[in-house]
């Protein structure tokens, strides 16, 4: 009989942790790690302002830095001053590991520098606003027109139906269910 009760208990936590997986973190601050310049990293070749437009960074992410030394280290600078003029010979931390993860703690500014001064200069730096955990970013509209003399570009419209993560969450969210009635004997 004790064995039907652990059992039922272990199956209860079990869909409970499957809920909380399900909801995709909304019930508690869900992590992003973002890899700084994506599938090139931190490289020359790479724009990595135009990388970060549009991405919302927020308390309690965390930042990975892929590069190789051969093109300079990183450097995390105070203010924005030295980050336009590539200044980093008073860094708060440099970064020489080749892959380095950065907790993002606090709201703020960050500004991080390649120690490759031409390099930096170049454009290979980034500044990175980070908000409050539970900024929800601004809701744009579908179709965005930006026009440059005489030409204009524009962006295709999102898709109109959920992801297929929208379906497993609401399938995982009924299997959830159904095991916690089940260990319970409802």
């Amino acid at each position: 009989m004790a064995g039907a009760v652990t059992l039922k208990v272990a199956v209860a936590v079990l869909a409970v942790g499957i809920a909380a997986v399900s909801l995709g973190g909304s019930l508690v601050g869900a992590q992003v790690h973002h890899v700084v310049g994506g599938d090139r990293g931190w490289d020359p070749s790479s724009d990595l302002a135009s990388w970060s437009s549009g991405k919302t960074f927020r308390a309690g992410d965390k930042m990975w830095l892929a590069y190789s030394a051969a093109h300079g280290y990183i450097a995390e600078v105070t203010s924005k001053e030295e980050f336009e003029s590539c200044d980093v010979t008073n860094p708060i931390r440099m970064f020489t590991d080749g892959l380095d993860s950065i907790s993002i703690d606090n709201e703020g500014l960050r500004y991080f520098a390649s120690s490759n001064v031409e390099s930096c200069k170049k454009g290979l730096k980034l500044h990175v606003e980070v908000m409050p955990q539970s900024y929800q970013a601004p809701e744009t509209s579908n179709s965005h027109v930006a026009e440059s003399k005489g030409s204009a570009v524009v962006a295709a419209e999102g898709p109109k139906t959920p992801s297929g993560s929208a379906h497993l969450t609401a399938s995982l969210m009924v299997l959830s269910f159904g095991l916690l009635c089940y260990a319970l004997g409802i």
